[in-house]
């Protein structure tokens, strides 16, 4: 919970889809997530490059949001060889518009999430250097370390007294805890 308001930021961020002929005969088409576009205007599946059957669209852009509680999650992002933002997409059923892009995430720990419900599809881009410096700013200003507070014991002995065996509720021939016994083989 973000009791403070100051530690919420957001930034909108254009999605780049490439479309390319696919490489089997099965898959008429092999779409992919390539780019970002920082503070990018509203878009909806627009061409934005077209080199032969391959166009690449600005196909939505949506919020980037950094949350003050979530700063250690960025903070692995931003550890990783190539820091990355997560475009989170959904097939639709519209031709013109395949895909559905439902979110764009830093955290690596919220891009897990929608990998394992099987019916979303991440694709992890290269964070640009700007995104990089912003996100690294946020994580700076709003980390706080959570304190490690050690457990103690309770000082009640309960080796003293046996406050009986088994359920009392029960009636037992024999003691329930009891090791099994041999039996006489002479018997």
């Amino acid at each position: 919970m973000i009791h403070n308001p100051h530690q919420y930021q957001t930034m909108p961020l254009g999605i780049v889809v490439r479309r390319a002929p696919g490489a089997t005969r099965w898959a008429k088409w092999a779409w992919k997530v390539v780019s970002v576009l920082p503070g990018a205007a509203g878009a909806d599946w627009k061409p934005l490059r077209e080199d032969g059957d391959v166009v690449e669209y600005h196909a939505a852009t949506r919020p980037l949001e950094l949350h003050g509680a979530e700063c250690e999650a960025y903070m692995a992002g931003l550890a990783d060889k190539t820091p990355a933002v997560y475009v989170v997409m959904r097939r639709s059923d519209d031709a013109q518009r395949p895909f559905d892009v439902l979110l764009v995430t830093a955290s690596p720990y919220e891009a897990q999430d929608y990998c394992d419900n099987g019916e979303d599809i991440v694709e992890k881009v290269a964070m640009p250097d700007g995104i990089i410096g912003w996100v690294r700013d946020f994580t700076d200003r709003f980390f706080e370390e959570e304190v490690f507070i050690k457990r103690r014991r309770d000082k009640h002995r309960t080796d003293r007294v046996e406050d009986g065996v088994g359920d009392a509720r029960i009636q037992q021939l024999t003691d329930v805890y009891r090791a099994p016994g041999r039996k006489d083989p002479a018997a």
